[in-house]
């Protein structure tokens, strides 16, 4: 889905987005942990995607799209790094 007017109930929205999946797996995993470990889950879910070519780097980017919203302007360049560090995987 590029924007909200192609899109339509039959592509599956956001539920067939592996860059959703990848966060749903780790907030699941990661209740009561500190951001730190919670990124380095994230890095290390990210890694195995890329490694396994099951993770491309559009997910990635639609990832850094749904995370950063929710961070600080420190944290915030911090994840885009680590996204384009996995992009060159």
């Amino acid at each position: 889905m590029k924007d909200f007017k192609s899109y339509t109930q039959d592509d599956g929205g956001f539920e067939n987005d592996k860059g959703v999946e990848l966060v749903k797996r780790v907030a699941a995993s990661m209740q009561g942990k500190s951001s730190g470990e919670i990124m380095r889950a994230v890095i290390e879910e990210a890694e195995k995607g890329k490694r396994a070519g099951t993770l491309t780097n559009e997910d990635l980017d639609n990832f850094y799209s749904l995370m950063s919203p929710t961070l600080d302007g420190f944290r915030r360049r911090k994840l885009k790094s680590i996204v384009e560090r996995l992009k060159r995987i």
